[in-house]
């Protein structure tokens, strides 16, 4: 019994560890994805710009819906050392064919003006250390340095939202 509880706490102990290597900021890589028209590309901007980044699961795309709303219609955050663009995570929506979401994403952004890449492989999420980011919306922001300085997933709740724009106001 007390060998199994000393197991216990060198276990818990290593988790938070681990745990603790994944606080924020920590330093990311550029990783090549795909543009609307599945072509190979990398992150724009990416050391040159602070990059704010919507990582959506398509299943979930209107998950914080009133929250980039209110982003795009407060301007809060723009600035000319901000560069934001959306990236659809295609593995975690089986159900949608990535060709045919690239297409809808491709007529949506001829409207809007917006970047959005393709993920079919979960790629960012793996090299990044995201976890688990099926049904979830993912709000990060990337110093032009390449560091994930914040990471939100899931609906945000008002803290998130401030903490959000505590954090882009010192990128901006």
């Amino acid at each position: 019994m007390k060998t199994k509880m000393i197991a216990m706490l060198i276990a818990g102990t290593l988790t938070l560890s681990t745990a603790a290597a994944q606080e924020l900021p920590r330093k990311i890589r550029n990783v090549e994805l795909l543009d609307l028209d599945g072509n190979p590309t990398k992150l724009p901007c990416f050391g040159e710009k602070n990059l704010m980044i919507f990582y959506v699961d398509p299943d979930r795309h209107k998950q914080n819906e009133e929250f980039t709303f209110d982003l795009e219609k407060n301007h809060r955050a723009q600035g000319d050392n901000i560069y934001g663009f959306g990236i659809m995570n295609l593995k975690d929506a089986p159900m949608i064919p990535n060709g045919m979401a690239r297409a809808m994403a491709k007529k949506r952004t001829e409207k809007n003006g917006a970047t959005v890449l393709a993920d079919q492989e979960r790629t960012l999420s793996s090299a990044w250390g995201l976890g688990d980011c099926n049904n979830q919306f993912v709000l990060m922001i990337v110093s032009k340095e390449g560091e994930l300085v914040f990471l939100r997933k899931g609906v945000l709740s008002e803290a998130d939202k401030e903490a959000f724009y505590e954090t882009i106001d010192k990128y901006r």
